[in-house]
């Protein structure tokens, strides 16, 4: 805003020194005035002067940036959207939740002590905001492979360049180095879920509700052997800000 105001400024002394420097009339002859002679070039090269510096007011007010870099475990809310703070909550509980569960020591007993197999399905956003899944289900992911509990086998995705890339090593690749065709670990459990949203506004309040669902799935029977859930309540209040 300063920068308005000093263009501001600048622009109403532009037309003042003017009429004050020169007498007014369309027929003005600066030859037959050479008391003015001098004091057309200094109101011209004040006047250029006067732009290049409301110039470089508003170029200075376009760039005004700062970036500092700030501990990720740090809690920042801007705008009151999903953010990196929910994405980490959310896989905080999920991991919890799941490792709490009994699915994995149950099938582990059932199978003489074999841990289970995951494989990450579909994830949903069923909100009308960005949320990406990405982030919280990363987390999780590698919370699984590093607990030793739990194994975990490329998504549908993943495994579709690394099948072009076994395909290729059979063609191209010594048969010692070849990677085997038909020796993929299938899955037993595939996790899914769906991330929601309810908003509710008046005035300058708002209250946005985030409620994301995860289950794994028996690839053999349908069952569900785990439900996790996570909701996050946020309230919003934009307060005008007066100078």
């Amino acid at each position: 805003m300063e920068g308005e105001r000093t263009a501001h400024a600048v622009q109403r002394l532009i037309p003042e020194a003017q009429n004050h420097a020169l007498p007014r009339g369309l027929d003005f002859d600066r030859s037959s005035h050479p008391e003015y002679a001098m004091t057309f070039p200094l109101i011209v090269g004040f006047r250029r002067v006067a732009l290049l510096g409301l110039a470089a007011v508003a170029f200075t007010a376009c760039n005004n940036k700062r970036v500092s870099r700030v501990d990720p475990a740090s809690v920042t809310d801007l705008s009151g959207r999903w953010n990196d703070v929910d994405s980490k909550l959310v896989a905080n509980a999920l991991i919890d939740q799941s490792f709490g569960g009994q699915w994995s020591g149950q099938y582990a007993s059932a199978h003489g002590g074999i841990t289970p197999t995951v494989i990450v399905g579909s994830f949903r956003n069923r909100t009308l905001e960005h949320v990406p899944i990405g982030t919280f289900v990363k987390d999780l992911e590698r919370a699984y492979v590093n607990s030793g509990r739990v194994r975990l086998v490329a998504s549908r995705d993943e495994r579709a360049e690394v099948r072009d890339e076994r395909d290729d090593q059979q063609t191209n690749a010594s048969s010692e180095s070849r990677a085997r065709i038909g020796k993929e670990s299938g899955a037993s459990y595939m996790l899914q879920g769906d991330v929601q949203a309810i908003e509710d506004a008046e005035g300058r309040e708002k209250i946005v509700f985030y409620q994301i669902d995860a289950f794994l799935v028996d690839l053999e029977s349908n069952q569900k052997v785990w439900i996790g859930q996570h909701k996050i309540k946020k309230y919003i209040d934009r307060r005008r800000v007066g100078w």
